[in-house]
């Protein structure tokens, strides 16, 4: 009965090297090193192992001291050394910490313990080196350019100039997925590329593909490199050897992304384009040009510090590793015969732009949309417009009897509605809300920060009313913001999410008496500009909506409004629907977009008008602490009073798009 130790084994290819030895080795017993807050995933893949009963937990840590173990190691004939840092964007302190100190660490255990020493290492080794690398090179005088790979380095060392240890020595090449399912863990080394191909796919694929010449590189999927590896551990008589876990072939860049553009449906390659390589070499040592470099490879979503090793100056040798496999039936399936399954698993399960929207046509179908100030007006329309799409509509607003009423409402019509009563100035009560939404869902796809407070009243009456515009700003912008702030990292883990946000057309126009409103509703609109930027990468965008005045409970206090006709709720709501499905930068109305041309082309003017609306039409009866007028619900039909007159000019431009908001819409920047 054999016994083994083995670091990294909850990893990608450490659960498959652990689940080789059970099947192999049916008396096999399996110790894994795994970090305390770790034991849970542990559990859970014994579970899931065949012959996982024969697998314990080793508690401790690769990066600290003497492995950090919380019991003595058990005498063991094997150590299998696959826990290291891969990252090639890793810090040289996060990666020496893991992958040099650690494999001090695992020597000592390896020498305590009388085992041999199996240590993973990487054809990262051989750095820059040109040519031909055989399995017993080592140090040929190579450069080593990234923390990644002289720390690989300095660990093979480490175990080479052990004293008292037999070892073993292993050199995967780059790692993809399992060559049988496609199945990968993370995004990293080729997959990084894949978004691009991805992009590429949008190009009819009969278009011709001149590819540069960026060389060769060499790609195993796990499964084998699992197997291979497993083999040849159990195999007696092999220490002080080092194995080449690769392919025989160089593989040729053009052909890799040939196979890969096969899958995609992207345009293939038609060869190579001459010196390209010595060429791009040559351009990168300009000054300023690897810094454009980098930005361009940051917009494809490719780590600068990936770019430039995956391919190889070395080919690397692999008869002896391939001479001791012969009669397992162990080799290298070619790339072509299993990219069309990594692709596919990729797609599925790692593509960061998933969670977009598949169908044109039904963008809201099967989304999940949070909609706040959901229990009337323009937020409970939309709820009733995106449920009729198909999305599932989680409602939130104060009032918990009313928000009830609601939901129930949509879920009459057969909608999905759920009802989430909170109050959005409640910083504690957001993050209980943010938290069950996420456990119960898993995600949102779309929030609407509806949610509102107006007040109609000037800045002279109002010298004595701070409150007026901290409740303001508590809503309608540290409300929102903080929603935003709450789902955003969810949003960007998905690398999608949209933030409709109600703003007003008083951003504007800025009409006099509502100096705390339109501060409220710039602050959003600001931050939105800002936080759209920062998260364009991500897939999050943001739409404001400069909404027009919709008859609402909002407006009801002002007696001024009861006179104008203005759009019903459900009209709104179908500009918000608009906003969900195209994702514009922000909608405007004809009327809002002629008073920011005014503001800039004659502003003394615009003041002056401001000015006379602001003597001519006075304070509501809520700002003179009047009690207000009955308000008869929203028939469509308003009453009549000193700007019903003006309705057939305003109605037009305040009202939903019409021939000339189509019109508009092809002049960059105007969303009416």
């Amino acid at each position: 009965m054999a016994t083994y130790i083995v670091t990294g084994g909850t990893g990608f290819l450490g659960r498959r090297v652990v689940q080789e030895i059970l099947d192999h080795e049916p008396d096999a017993v399996v110790h894994v090193l795994v970090r305390e807050e770790s034991l849970q995933k542990f559990a859970d893949l014994a579970t899931g192992w065949n012959g996982g009963e024969r697998v314990f937990s080793l508690v401790g840590d690769l990066t600290a001291e003497g492995l950090g173990l919380t019991r003595e190691a058990p005498r063991a004939d094997h150590v299998i050394h696959l826990g290291a840092v891969y990252d090639m964007t890793a810090d040289e302190e996060t990666a020496h910490a893991a992958n040099v100190a650690g494999t001090r660490s695992v020597i000592e255990l390896a020498r305590s313990t009388g085992a041999v020493l199996h240590h993973v290492s990487s054809v990262a080794v051989a750095g820059d080196h040109p040519g031909k690398f055989f399995e017993e090179d080592f140090d040929l005088g190579q450069q080593l350019t990234s923390p990644y790979h002289r720390t690989k380095f300095a660990a093979e060392r480490l175990v080479r100039e052990s004293r008292g240890v037999r070892w073993r020595v292993y050199r995967p090449a780059i790692v993809v997925g399992d060559s049988r399912t496609g199945e990968m863990d993370k995004i990293d080394g080729p997959y990084y590329f894949f978004p691009a191909i991805a992009k590429l796919a949008a190009l009819p694929a009969e278009l011709p593909m001149p590819l540069p010449d960026l060389g060769a590189t060499n790609i195993v999927p796990v499964d084998y490199v699992a197997a291979a590896m497993a083999a040849l551990v159990r195999k007696p008589g092999l220490n002080g050897r080092t194995f080449h876990l690769v392919n025989p072939e160089p593989q040729p860049f053009s052909e890799v992304y040939g196979a890969l553009a096969k899958a995609a449906g992207a345009p293939a390659g038609i060869g190579v384009v001459p010196l390209s390589a010595r060429a791009l070499n040559g351009l990168a040592q300009l000054p300023g040009v690897p810094a454009v470099r980098d930005f361009l490879l940051e917009q494809l979503g490719i780590p600068a510090a990936v770019a430039p090793h995956t391919s190889f100056a070395a080919e690397f040798i692999s008869d002896s590793t391939r001479a001791q496999l012969r009669g397992t039936g162990l080799t290298v399936p070619s790339f072509d015969s299993y990219a069309a399954r990594l692709w596919q698993y990729w797609r599925e399960h790692l593509d960061p732009h998933r969670g977009r929207p598949a169908v044109a046509d039904e963008p809201l179908n099967g989304r999940i949309v949070l909609i706040t100030g959901a229990s009337s007006g323009i937020g409970l329309a939309t709820a009733h417009a995106v449920a009729r799409r198909g999305a599932t509509v989680l409602m939130v607003a104060r009032g918990k009897d009313d928000l009830a009423d609601a939901a129930d409402a949509v879920r009459a019509e057969g909608g999905v509605a759920y009802d989430y009563p909170c109050d959005i100035t409640d910083a504690d009560g957001v993050q209980t809300l943010v938290r069950t939404i996420l456990t119960e869902h898993g995600h949102v796809d779309y929030l609407v920060n509806n949610a509102g407070r107006s007040i109609r009243r000037s800045v002279l009456n109002s010298t004595d009313r701070m409150h007026d515009f901290e409740r303001t700003m508590a809503v309608n912008y540290f409300g929102a913001v903080r929603l935003i702030l709450a789902l955003l990292p969810s949003m960007r883990a998905r690398r999608f999410g949209h933030i409709v946000n109600i703003s007003s057309i008083a951003v504007q126009t800025k009409v006099p008496r509502f100096a705390a409103y339109v501060a409220s509703k710039s602050a959003l609109d600001n931050f939105s500009e800002i936080a759209a930027v920062e998260n364009r990468d991500a897939g999050i965008t943001f739409t404001s909506v400069r909404m027009p005045l919709v008859r609402t409970p909002m407006i009801a206090p002002t007696d001024l409004y009861k006179s104008l006709p203005v759009p019903d709720p459900d009209q709104a709501a179908a500009i918000v629907v608009r906003a969900l499905e195209d994702r514009p930068h922000r909608i405007d109305t004809p009327v809002g977009t002629f008073a920011q041309a005014v503001d800039l082309l004659m502003p003394s003017v615009k003041r002056t008008i401001l000015h006379q609306g602001f003597r001519l039409f006075g304070e509501s009866t809520a700002a003179q602490g009047k009690k207000p007028s009955t308000v008869r619900k929203s028939s469509g039909e308003p009453g009549r009073g000193p700007l019903t007159a003006l309705a057939p000019v305003l109605m037009p431009l305040m009202a939903l798009p019409g021939p000339a908001a189509r019109v508009a819409r092809v002049v960059p920047g105007l969303q009416w």
